[in-house]
């Protein structure tokens, strides 16, 4: 039975957990969800690259009716056919797709319907704010297990760069509950820091503490 320990959620959520059901699956992954929104994970960011429309569109209604019933956001990333059909709360685009989206959101039709992207520079930001998204994230901050061995920004550059940002910003990529402090204030997105815990519940209640410190509302 489902736990009703719903936290409260605004339009740029300050601790998103993100799937990746190559690494993490079955129901142990569904029960760290659950577990992570009881800790206080305000949106489910579905990122899903490898899964056919059929077990994605499965995939994001069970999640759905999780989210649902624990009142937090549900994301879909690029598919927004998916995310219409299972009535998430936004679509999230890659990098390479912000141009598209003005289109995303006209196809939609529902402005309650967040619309975000991913960004890795300051050029991306900018152009994430021209095209009007409602917040980016932006990645890899600290080295990541999904890319290991790709360059990451580190906190001095990450801090210029949403210092300069005109829109609200996500830290991405590495977070953990062993530097969660150095991002404290900031809104976060995890995978790995959740998923592959034996205490999803506990980790979220940590890292939603060090986002809501000092963090400022959008």
């Amino acid at each position: 039975m489902m736990q009703d320990c719903s936290p409260h959620s605004s339009r740029t959520p300050r601790l998103t957990l993100i799937t990746d059901t190559s690494r993490f699956s079955g129901e142990a992954f569904f029960y760290n969800v659950e577990q992570a929104l009881c800790g206080g994970v305000e949106a489910v960011l579905v990122r899903e690259k490898t899964l056919t429309s059929s077990k994605l569109l499965a995939l994001a209604s069970r999640l759905r009716h999780i989210t649902h019933a624990h009142q937090a956001r549900l994301i879909i990333h690029s598919q927004a056919d998916i995310a219409a059909a299972v009535g998430a709360d936004g679509v999230h685009l890659a990098s390479a797709e912000i141009n598209t989206l003005t289109a995303v959101r006209q196809w939609l039709r529902q402005p309650e319907m967040s619309v975000s992207v991913s960004c890795h520079d300051a050029v991306e930001l900018a152009m994430a704010h021209e095209m009007g998204a409602d917040f980016a994230m932006l990645s890899p901050v600290f080295p990541t297990n999904s890319h290991p061995g790709a360059p990451h920004l580190g906190m001095a550059v990450f801090d210029e760069l949403i210092s300069d940002a005109k829109l609200p910003v996500i830290a991405l990529g590495g977070i953990t509950l062993d530097n969660c402090a150095a991002v404290q204030g900031r809104a976060i997105a995890v995978i790995g820091a959740i998923l592959a815990t034996d205490d999803a519940r506990h980790v979220a209640m940590q890292l939603f503490k060090a986002a809501s410190n000092r963090i400022r509302e959008s």
